[in-house]
């Protein structure tokens, strides 16, 4: 009976030490796991505004109707990142419009729909007769040398804020499309090809080019 006993205690042991040395192994991968997790959530929850930059800002100066905004920005994070909106004191009511070729080949500007996507390493240039920020509806003259200040916001609801020096400028006509002309209260002419022409508003012909 003494040597059944012994044998048994013996061969329990091991079973056991292996059981825990299990044990502690899972325990180690999970600590690991958990470790990677948190640092990948770090990651994705770095707001857009964060990553990104503007510079060469400038805005064309207008008594009133519309206006328009423009400058370099500049996505220097490792994610693409989204403008989905902008704000302004300067307007009641702005838009991001795109540059696009209608059924006819004309190249007219619209409301950017989702906005603009900025590529990893990438910049989206805003200029005259391309991408820019429209302000629509000035509740006072935007006067060269004022100073505008504006306020980006992300998909993820990041914001991020810049000012713009105004400038008198003398640029080409830029067409809209009817859509766009409906959100302006209708304060600029339609011309034949059923698209806003905003020579009266924001023609810049009336304007000295700045250089």
């Amino acid at each position: 009976m003494a040597s059944t006993t012994s044998m048994t205690t013996t061969t329990t042991r091991p079973l056991a030490a292996a059981a825990f040395l299990a044990a502690a192994a899972l325990t180690l991968t999970g600590c690991a796991t958990a470790s990677t997790a948190t640092g990948a959530d770090a990651d994705s929850a770095t707001p857009a505004a964060d990553s990104v930059t503007v510079e060469n800002t400038w805005v064309k100066a207008e008594d009133s109707g519309m206006s328009a905004a423009f400058g370099e920005i500049e996505n220097t994070g490792a994610g693409d990142v989204t403008i989905v909106s902008v704000a302004s004191p300067a307007s009641t009511a702005l838009e991001l419009h795109e540059t696009v070729a209608n059924e006819t080949g004309e190249m007219t500007m619209r409301e950017k729909g989702g906005g603009f996507t900025i590529a990893a390493g990438e910049a989206l240039t805003l200029e005259p007769g391309g991408n820019h920020i429209m302000l629509m509806d000035l509740p006072e003259p935007i006067v060269a040398g004022d100073e505008i200040t504006f306020t980006l916001t992300f998909s993820d609801d990041s914001t991020l804020d810049f000012t713009a020096p105004a400038k008198d400028y003398a640029g080409a006509n830029e067409t809209y499309e009817d859509g766009d002309m409906d959100d302006m209260g209708g304060n600029m002419e339609m011309d034949n090809s059923d698209h806003a022409d905003h020579s009266d508003h924001a023609d810049h012909s009336d304007h000295a080019d700045n250089s």
